[in-house]
């Protein structure tokens, strides 16, 4: 039976981000392609539902035959303007660019990711994944395969009701970049935040090995105890931590939510704590999987090993996505636009409904 875990701080506690990187603090750099068709495409949606709408409400007011009629251009304009905003959003092989680490003075512990940039599954396709992995700098530690030439096969998760992940179709030999994609689309969350667990919690993408195939997003894995076996393996850990983060969304009364929250700075108590105001559901989530937050021997600069009581995890997670990704706390669309389209609050559009019950 699944349960909200707590999950503490990564197997590296105690390790600089640089020690995640795989060598003298190396990243590497992906800027996605597709930002500008996704924001189209999104405009699309509005203006469908402006068009149809307009539409829908001739249809209503008309008679039962010129009724018919104008629901009709209600569908077809509704069509006509997603179809006009829709680019392809196939992306190129993702350049790859050395850089230095983020500056830690950058970190800010409130918002370390914005609802936008967590949540949306659409932030890379399925090539587009497995581009990113086959443009790693990956040298297993054991016989393991790297993430670009892993597959396994999957089991079927059934729809977890409204808000929540919907059904998951399991299939043989499916690669690690389509199951990365299926449950981001799945569960409503970013494959990119995917990528970025795993590289946090095992160093999969740059040092894969046995064990971290295991542990992969380290789910069940809390500080005070060993991890749940049942839990163990690839598409296991990646699904379920998928899962958990949706399910402190839709359930965000817990420990860390939005607004002034205490949080530690390590498992030991003894090395204090501070306030953080938490500001978005994405924030929150990521303390209530690693419930640390970065100490000031910690944020120093980007080669800083820290002391005895600095956590890595959080900072870890912000230092690759930055890196990888740029940076982490875009809202793309106005909020006239609607406050879906950027995902607050971890909740997307609704299917626009062109009839109302009756």
């Amino acid at each position: 039976m699944r349960h909200p875990l707590t999950r503490a701080v990564s197997a590296n506690v105690g390790a600089a981000p640089s020690a995640l990187c795989g060598g003298a603090g190396r990243v590497l750099l992906m800027r996605s392609p597709t930002s500008f068709p996704r924001r189209l495409r999104a405009i699309g949606l509005v203006l469908a539902l402006a068009i149809g709408g307009s539409a829908l409400t001739q249809a209503v007011a008309a008679q039962p035959a010129q009724a018919a009629q104008a629901q009709g251009a209600a569908q077809a304009a509704a069509h006509a303007a997603t179809q006009a905003a829709t680019l392809t959003t196939t992306a190129a092989t993702p350049l790859k660019s050395k850089t230095t680490a983020p500056d830690p003075a950058d970190f800010d512990p409130g918002l370390i990711i914005s609802d936008y940039d967590f949540f949306n599954p659409d932030s890379m396709t399925e090539a587009g994944i497995q581009a990113f992995l086959e443009g790693q700098d990956c040298r297993p530690k054991d016989g393991s395969p790297c993430l670009a030439d892993f597959s396994q096969t999957t089991v079927s998760q059934p729809a977890e009701g409204p808000g929540h992940c919907t059904n998951y179709v399991g299939a043989r030999n499916e690669t690690a970049s389509r199951i990365i994609a299926k449950v981001a689309a799945a569960c409503t969350i970013s494959p990119r935040v995917l990528l970025v667990l795993l590289q946090k919690e095992q160093s999969l993408l740059t040092r894969p090995s046995a064990s971290g195939y295991l542990r992969a997003t380290g789910y069940g894995c809390p500080d005070t105890a060993d991890c749940d076996t049942k839990y163990f393996g690839f598409f296991n850990q990646v699904y379920n931590a998928a899962w958990q983060f949706r399910q402190y969304t839709q359930e965000p009364d817990r420990t860390y939510k939005i607004g002034q929250v205490d949080v530690g700075f390590n498992p030991n108590a003894e090395c204090g704590s501070s306030v953080v105001k938490i500001q978005n559901q994405a924030t929150a989530n990521l303390y209530n999987y690693t419930p640390y937050q970065p100490n000031r021997s910690a944020l120093k600069s980007a080669a800083s090993e820290g002391d005895g009581c600095s956590a890595w995890g959080n900072l870890n997670f912000w230092t690759f996505y930055t890196a990888w990704f740029g940076p982490s706390v875009t809202d793309p669309f106005p909020a006239f636009l609607g406050s879906c389209l950027n995902f607050a609050g971890g909740q997307p559009c609704l299917a626009p409904r062109l009839l109302p019950r009756v």
